[in-house]
């Protein structure tokens, strides 16, 4: 491959929903820049970009995977990123490493999920954003209908870059294009609703194009084109089909000569102790690249995949991963093409690469060369917190060690997988974004490490948290023959915002408790609140003040202490009122209009509160809405009892509520029984 610079690199990620074609749309893409000789399919199970096992044998992508080519004398960095919600933390990671995020829509099915999903994060992140509108040769497609609908959801930024020729072959760019025939509206009002957009970027530009009314040249609208891209007021609209070829040259020529350098794009800030602070995309200046994704690969090991922001990287750099203080030495640099690990010599900013076998490399770590600067961070992505849960143990005994091992590496590649052990129930539970998700990385433990499990549903991740102030007071006193046991603690609680979490506050004067004893007296609220009071769950969001309390120069001891901070605790949570909140989640249920009265009606039923519907393509809609995740279990088997297998939904996270009395009473009595036979 020729040597670039960074002026000629462009990062680009394919995003949308499953089904859009984005995969085969990389494959056509790689074939027409001369990258491969052939074009794989996914009903093969030949294509780069889906070249793992179980992606093999489900038809879809489930991770991300990165490619590039040249074309026009431009480098391209391209992600293939999944499109199904359940993996979609690896599709939102993938915007870290890129300037330029192109939503692939299906043209049969119209603007769906992920779409908009991506749609909002690429917009939040400041990445350029344009619609691919796939699949134009299929039969019975609106476009007409679908442009008005993508206008609709992304704006009147929504703007054609080309348009489709009447038998949907082959498509005419519309920028230099001011007459011919084509679908869903005529090239010369594209093309003068282009124009119009560009030179309001421009007052210079705008004034002469008003004064003699000819369009600017290809040159001059470059500019105002990235100025639109960068401040969201342009996002262009093309048109392809990926299984013949339509439209591809124009989307290889908008990528090369329109999407944004990394010198020209808009860069989440970087923060250094708190300040913040832009990098500068300068192969000269000190490293700066962030990792955003990790792979644990089975010859490889553990590889941190990242994005060159500043200066360069070479083979034998000296690089430290975050706040790291040993530097580690660059042996082998790579850029990925799907599974293979092509070696380099250097990456310049803008670049996509990748480093193995440094186990300090993690998810969202920072590179760089100086000793200077630690504590730097980039912003961070939000993703849609796990809530899918489910507990697993080990078939055989003894692997439970290797149990724990495998689902720390499973952790480390994806953002949205994570694990807990619970203190009181003693399960392991793993979470993911839905049952989908959590299937395929059972499989993966399976068919890869060998690790077969057992499941079951876990318990409800409940939590407790009180609802007014209150104190608490308790006396460890233990004697018994020998040297004894005293610690006396006061304290108060009170209550904080849904979120805040915990905060210990230590207002004891006169040294009536030492200062060596306070880490016990915290360590025992900790206790107290990891324990539960009214159910046995967690309890969370309050402020622990402890304020008073006595020692003895001979039996005061740390165990005292924390026996006393503990009984204190419970002792003012017992007096605070305190209740139990339960996990409430967004829900998205998407079925066909004859289900849709069905389906809210089980979800009412189910202590969940419907907030509206969206037509998602012909005759198929989106209930939305709020629900208990303890009420749905089971909801993946009841949505196929009801739609006759053609439903799907979508959980995320929204907030923790206060349960219902009757609940709560119900938990209580469960906890104490099991207190009582004990």
């Amino acid at each position: 491959m020729p040597k670039f610079h960074t002026a000629s690199i462009r990062a680009v990620a394919l995003v949308g929903h499953g089904g859009a074609g984005k995969t085969t749309l990389a494959e056509t893409l790689l074939l027409r820049a001369g990258a491969i000789p052939a074009a794989g399919s996914v009903e093969k199970g030949n294509t780069v970009c889906d070249f793992d096992v179980q992606e093999k044998s489900a038809g879809h992508s489930l991770q991300s995977a990165l490619v590039n080519f040249a074309w026009e004398d431009v480098h391209v960095h391209l992600i293939d990123t999944p499109g199904y919600p359940d993996f979609a933390g690896q599709a939102m990671a993938a915007l870290a490493g890129v300037d330029t995020a192109v939503a692939v829509i299906n043209a049969q099915t119209g603007i769906e999920l992920m779409t908009e999903r991506m749609m909002r994060a690429a917009g939040a992140r400041g990445l350029a954003r344009m619609i691919v509108v796939n699949k134009i040769d299929a039969d019975n497609v609106d476009l007409a209908g679908l442009m008005a609908d993508i206008r609709e959801r992304f704006g009147p930024a929504c703007k054609f870059l080309d348009l489709p020729s009447p038998d949907h072959k082959q498509v005419v760019e519309v920028l230099e294009h001011d007459s011919g025939d084509a679908d869903i509206d005529t090239i010369a009002h594209a093309h003068r609703e282009l124009i119009d957009q560009l030179v309001e970027e421009d007052e210079s530009l705008m004034e002469r194009y008003l004064e003699d009314g000819k369009d600017p040249t290809a040159g001059e609208l470059h500019a105002p084109f990235e100025k639109a891209l960068r401040e969201g007021h342009l996002i262009p609209v093309l048109f392809t089909s990926a299984k013949t070829g339509a439209g591809i040259d124009e989307l290889l020529h908008v990528l090369a000569t329109l999407a944004p350098n990394p010198g020209e794009a808009n860069v989440p800030p970087f923060f250094k102790d708190g300040a913040e602070f832009q990098r500068e995309a300068d192969a000269t200046k000190h490293v700066l690249a962030h990792v955003f994704k990790v792979i644990v690969d089975p010859y490889m090991g553990k590889v941190g995949v990242f994005r060159v922001h500043q200066g360069t990287i070479r083979k034998d750099s000296q690089l430290f991963v975050g706040d790291g203080k040993k530097p580690f030495k660059v042996g082998h640099l790579y850029q990925l093409q799907g599974k293979d690990y092509v070696e380099v010599d250097e990456l310049l900013p803008g670049d996509l690469g990748a480093i193995a076998k440094v186990e300090e490399i993690e998810f969202d770590a920072v590179l760089h060369d100086s000793h200077d600067e630690d504590h730097i961070h980039l912003k961070p992505l939000e993703f849609p917190k796990p809530m899918q849960g489910l507990a697993v143990e080990t078939q055989r005994k003894g692997d439970e060690q290797r149990l724990f091992d495998i689902l720390r590496k499973l952790e480390m590649e994806d953002p949205c997988f994570r694990m807990e052990r619970h203190p009181t129930t003693h399960e392991t539970v793993i979470f993911g974004l839905g049952e989908m998700h959590l299937r395929y990385k059972q499989e993966k433990m399976a068919t890869q490490y060998k690790l077969e499990l057992t499941t079951k549903p876990p318990q409800i991740p409940y939590r407790e948290t009180i609802t007014k102030p209150a104190e608490g007071h308790c006396r460890h006193k233990k004697q018994s023959g020998g040297a004894g046991q005293f610690g006396e603690v006061y304290l108060k609680i009170e209550p904080l915002e849904r979120g805040a979490g915990f905060e210990f506050v230590d207002q004891v004067k006169g040294g009536v408790i030492p200062g060596v004893f306070m880490p016990a007296v915290e360590k025992g609220v900790l206790q107290a609140l990891e324990g539960g009071v009214v159910a046995g769950f967690p309890v969370e969001d309050l402020r622990v003040i402890v304020y008073d309390g006595k020692t003895h120069p001979v039996d005061g001891k740390e165990v005292a202490f924390v026996m006393a901070g503990k009984k204190a605790a419970i002792a003012a949570i017992q007096a605070a009122s305190a209740v139990v909140l339960e996990p409430i989640v967004n829900i998205e249920v998407h079925v066909h209009e004859e289900n849709m009265g069905d389906v809210a009606g089980d979800l009412s039923s189910r202590r969940g509160h419907v907030t509206g519907t969206t037509p998602r393509g012909p005759g198929r809609v989106a209930v939305v809405g709020e629900v208990p995740l303890a009420e749905i279990n089971d909801y993946a088997s009841r949505l196929k009892s009801m739609t006759g297998g053609r439903g799907s939904y979508n959980i995320e996270f929204a907030r923790y509520a206060q349960v219902p009395p009757p609940v709560q009473q119900k938990l209580a009595s469960s906890f104490k029984l099991a207190e009582d036979e004990e």
